[in-house]
């Protein structure tokens, strides 16, 4: 009696979950669509959609376009059924910003990093503030919010506790979960920057409907994330994706990592910044950070010789990067995303044209090169996804 009643508890939270994750990335949708989509029987759907409307989890959204029958209802997610908090903990800033469950943006707060002070608790208490702040903005109450999910520039080791690994900030083994977890008890969901950007953009953006993708960051710093069968590649420590310290040019430009030669020191931020202020023969560049210094740059290749030569060096750069991760993973999609990618935008046709000189022919013309389409939010949106995912995966039930 007792292994029949897990039984059908488990199935019964398979189907929730399953009939929630359609609602939640394909939404609004009639009873009908989920019973095409997820294959569960019309009495099955008709009974757990019930359960979650009566749970406030689902709500009807109006009828269905109909042919002459009776008109169907749609339905959707419930928008204030909860709320996320989602964190992007750069190099340069932390943005904090909370979404309903909808994933409408309600708020978002910057915190800038000074370079030279990245302490963790000096984070942590950003990360802190931020999540009062954007609560207050909204007046949503604490008790409301599912969870804080939070993107990290560096490798996250999942355990007990998520502990950082960011060579780039200086952080050795750094507890972060338990830095900010002294400061709120709710629930908190750390992943890699990269990673973050990769879901939202899965979800969301311009890695829709595939299911083998790379999704670059291209900020300060560069990562990555691979998706292979419609799932996060993390490897045997979730370190994978660190593309930015793959090697460019053997005994190449020193990179903030101790190595020599990766990619990071050719196309991220501050390695643009740092090449274009050599070509300049020391003198520096415009512009009181790393973003306004890089818009210079690209403002000034309108008419400056040494400024476009930059930016094609970089195009050619990260064109070579690209093409290794289409001979490395056979990709569908190439994702570039982060700000800088942004802000170098104009540069994708030359990218795709030198990816297309070091990639081979056959993966290369299976896969597109594109820009994300979900703009610097990715990471912050994308981190915020961490929780909500957790809670689409167990049914719906809140632990």
């Amino acid at each position: 009696m007792e292994l029949a009643r897990a039984t059908n508890r488990s199935v019964r939270l398979r189907n929730r979950s399953a009939l929630l994750t359609r609602l939640f990335l394909d939404g609004p949708l009639t009873r009908q669509d989920l019973v095409r989509s997820t294959g569960l029987s019309q009495p099955a759907v008709s009974n757990v959609v019930a359960d979650l409307i009566d749970e406030g989890l689902v709500a009807e959204a109006g009828a269905a376009e109909s042919d002459g029958g009776r008109p169907s209802m749609l339905l959707r997610i419930a928008r204030r059924f909860a709320f996320v908090v989602g964190v992007d903990v750069g190099e340069t800033r932390v943005r904090v910003e909370l979404f309903d469950f909808a994933m409408t943006l309600l708020a978002s707060i910057e915190y800038p990093l000074d370079p030279a002070r990245t302490e963790p608790d000096l984070v942590a208490g950003h990360v802190l503030a931020g999540i009062d702040a954007v609560t207050g903005q909204a007046q949503v109450a604490t008790g409301d919010v599912l969870g804080v999910g939070i993107g990290v520039s560096g490798v996250v080791e999942q355990g007990v506790e998520a502990v950082v690994h960011a060579q780039a900030l200086g952080w050795d083994r750094v507890p972060l979960e338990r830095l900010i977890g002294a400061g709120t008890d709710l629930p908190l969901h750390i992943d890699n920057g990269a990673k973050t950007l990769g879901q939202a953009e899965m979800w969301f953006g311009a890695g829709r409907g595939a299911r083998h993708a790379v999704f670059a960051l291209v900020g300060s710093g560069v990562g990555a994330s691979v998706v292979t069968g419609g799932a996060t590649y993390r490897g045997a420590s979730s370190s994978a994706g660190e593309w930015g310290h793959t090697t460019l040019v053997y005994g190449g430009r020193a990179c903030r990592c101790g190595a020599r030669g990766c990619l990071e020191a050719y196309v991220g931020a501050e390695a643009i910044i740092d090449r274009y202020r050599e070509a300049r023969r020391g003198r520096a560049v415009p512009g009181e950070d790393e973003e306004s210094q890089l818009a210079a740059l690209v403002a000034a290749a309108d008419t400056s010789v040494t400024a476009r030569r930059v930016l094609d060096e970089t195009a050619g750069y990260l064109g070579a990067g690209v093409a290794n991760l289409i001979n490395l993973f056979n990709p569908e999609r190439v994702v570039l995303g982060g700000w800088a990618a942004m802000a170098l935008g104009d540069l994708l046709p030359a990218v795709r044209e030198a990816a297309g000189r070091q990639a081979l022919r056959q993966p290369f013309e299976q896969a597109s090169i594109e820009l994300c389409r979900l703009g610097v939010d990715a990471v912050a949106l994308g981190a915020a996804t961490l929780p909500i995912a957790r809670f689409l995966t167990e049914g719906g039930v809140r632990r």
